[in-house]
């Protein structure tokens, strides 16, 4: 007997209806049952012998941590020399703090380097339940601290350096930007918020209206969220583990929000777009349709890929015109 059809997918647009039932046919069992490991592995990105963006320089780093060295790829625009240094964004994956690789976002990372010419460094920050928070964060902190202070070495400009992700990576991107704003230290010339997890409530009408929708479904993402934050805090975490809490975000860096129409996540993202604007902070919050959570990194699958990154870049290409 086949399985009906969530109501949401009628939501879909051909591409993503497409990817939609490829998932459900691979991922069989839900994500929280399966547990971490074996859902890492079913996962997994392979890397591509052949990216659809070939870019002329892709460096692998260790970036020294209060943890330890953490692997990083720095992805260098066209025509980047040490002569002349170019705008930087710090890129943290998603996943869910459980999941995500350098590999999966591979492919978004060198198409925004190539379209944006701004450098590109992705990080493998630690993963939960092995390693909960806040040593993400703290991976996400060290790291920019030293690209801050290596920056010149690798073609960059000190003073133009952006932060950004999707899901998780924007949990890690806005909480870095408000840890910053509090401690009194410099900040991001920006953050690129993709479809970020910034609430830890799950009562906004999008947790149930898409519970089930492809990829991530509302009982994984509260999965997720308890293997990030550990056992025994829910309701007790921080402003820089669920970024909503924070009291104010007035002196936050500019702000690109990106959403999913079909995707637990949206109202809560859309929520903090709302939340940054009040608090005087520059923002531009777009949502595409027909899509659901994960769409973003997924280049050359979804048309409204394309349209996302193109939306990024000229993000990134405004900030770089008027700093």
């Amino acid at each position: 007997m086949t399985k009906p059809v969530p109501p949401s997918w009628e939501r879909l647009d051909a591409d993503a209806l497409r990817v939609a039932h490829v998932i459900a046919e691979t991922l069989t069992t839900p994500v929280r049952e399966l547990g971490a490991q074996a859902a890492r592995e079913l996962l997994a990105s392979a890397p591509s012998d052949r990216p659809l963006t070939p870019l002329d320089r892709v460096d692998e780093a260790a970036v020294p941590t209060r943890s330890g060295p953490r692997r990083a790829r720095l992805y260098h625009p066209p025509g980047s020399t040490t002569e002349d240094p170019r705008p930087a964004l710090l890129y943290l994956h998603g996943g869910g703090f459980v999941l995500g690789t350098l590999d999966g976002v591979d492919e978004v990372c060198r198409a925004i380097a190539a379209r944006s010419r701004w450098a590109v460094l992705s990080l493998e920050y630690r993963l939960a339940p092995e390693h909960p928070y806040p040593a993400a964060l703290e991976d996400s902190l060290d790291t920019l601290a030293w690209l801050r202070g290596s920056a010149l070495d690798w073609g960059i400009d000190p003073d133009m350096i952006a932060v950004g992700g999707d899901s998780a990576g924007g949990n890690l991107a806005a909480a870095l930007c408000l840890h910053l704003r509090d401690g009194g230290l410099p900040l991001p010339v920006s953050q690129v918020l993709v479809y970020p997890a910034v609430d830890d409530r799950f009562s906004a009408p999008s947790w149930t209206r898409f519970a089930d929708a492809p990829l991530l479904t509302a009982a994984d993402a509260r999965w997720l969220w308890e293997q990030y934050i550990g056992p025994g805090r829910r309701g007790s975490v921080d402003q820089y583990a669920a970024p909503m809490k924070a009291g104010s975000l007035h002196g936050l860096p500019p702000a690109l929000v990106l959403t999913a129409e079909v995707d637990p996540v949206r109202d809560d993202a859309e929520a903090y777009a709302e939340r940054l604007r009040h608090d005087g902070v520059p923002t531009t919050s777009i949502r595409h349709s027909g899509v659901f959570h994960g769409f973003f990194t997924e280049v050359g699958v979804f048309a409204k890929t394309d349209a996302a990154i193109d939306a990024v870049v000229r993000h990134l290409r405004g900030i770089a015109a008027t700093s």
